[in-house]
């Protein structure tokens, strides 16, 4: 059902993607297309999402692999390539098995615009939300019902109002209520929490327990229940020992015409997990821009150029001879 096509040499200007659903690419609200005059872009039909995020990463890599085939000449040291599933649902690395790939250092192509370079993400936590409510007519509920619903209202009061994802950037954390349901008799909310810094992201744990806790002692029952999971970390902490693999992809985008763009990634990546299992691997860009919705596009000129960084980028890594 993906049915991308190709805008030929962009000149500026609305690019209309579905008009009978009135959906446009415009500067205004994607301003990165300023940055594509002259590129052809591939876009979305509007009802659906182009999968770039990751089939750029994918063919990018698939483009490296059949340069490296077609040129075996070009000088590089053993080259381990794997491609994980679920990335997307955090599952990507739940059975790569790190000691069968071989590789002592890596990285992953999972990133966004054009030069993103990223050793630092999220410290990551999922949260789920019971509450066990008191069902009593409404008739006779007074000093009885206990709604389950409310009392999920309620709950979501007591966190920091403005430490969610609309109203944040940066490296400025945050608790997402992804979804919540529920009736008189039970509710359920599910949470994600996110933080950069450890620390930080510890105490928001503690915010949600304090929350929980403070509710049971209102209404004097064990009626909230809190559980959280722990997803992934910041891969900082395993990357700057080896910043030298930060160092050589940026030479690999100078080298190739790339402007290096290091940002502090807003979300998770395989690589974190990776660099937890003993596999440091900072992430680099794949070229999808304003990836998981149908105004997703990337550059072909963009796809390019991330496939000759990669050339370049294996040639930094030639052991030498015995």
């Amino acid at each position: 059902g993906v049915n991308p096509r190709i805008v030929e040499n962009y000149q500026g200007g609305p690019i209309v993607i579905n008009e009978e659903l009135d959906m446009v690419l415009d500067e205004e609200h994607f301003p990165t297309l300023a940055k594509h005059i002259g590129d052809d872009l591939i876009v979305t039909d509007g009802t659906t999402l182009l999968g770039a995020d990751n089939k750029a990463g994918v063919a990018e890599i698939m483009s490296l692999v059949e340069y490296l085939h077609e040129n075996p000449d070009t000088p590089h040291g053993p080259l381990s390539i794997g491609f994980t599933p679920d990335e997307e649902v955090g599952r990507g690395a739940d059975l790569f098995d790190v000691e069968k790939f071989g590789a002592e250092l890596a990285y992953t192509v999972d990133g966004g615009e054009l030069g993103e370079l990223e050793y630092e993400n999220f410290n990551a936590a999922s949260a789920v939300v019971k509450i066990t409510g008191k069902v009593v007519h409404p008739g006779s509920a007074k000093n009885r019902m206990r709604n389950a619903a409310l009392l999920a209202c309620e709950f979501a009061a007591l966190l920091p109002a403005t430490e969610i994802p609309a109203t944040t950037e940066g490296r400025e954390g945050f608790f997402h209520l992804g979804s919540i349901e529920g009736d008189v008799a039970t509710a359920t909310l599910d949470y994600i929490i996110r933080d950069h810094d450890r620390e930080r992201f510890e105490e928001r744990k503690r915010i949600m327990e304090q929350a929980a806790a403070l509710m049971n002692a209102r209404y004097g029952c064990e009626c909230v229940e809190l559980s959280i999971t722990d997803q992934y970390y910041n891969m900082k902490e395993q990357i700057l020992p080896h910043m030298e693999l930060v160092d050589l992809a940026r030479e690999a985008m100078e080298d190739t015409g790339i402007e290096p763009l290091i940002i502090a990634v807003r979300g998770g990546t395989d690589g974190a997990r990776l660099s937890y299992m003993g596999l440091p691997c900072p992430n680099l860009c794949a070229g999808c821009e304003y990836a998981h919705g149908p105004f997703e596009h990337c550059s072909v000129q963009a796809l390019q150029k991330i496939s000759n960084m990669l050339v370049a980028l294996v040639q930094k890594f030639v052991k030498p001879a015995a």
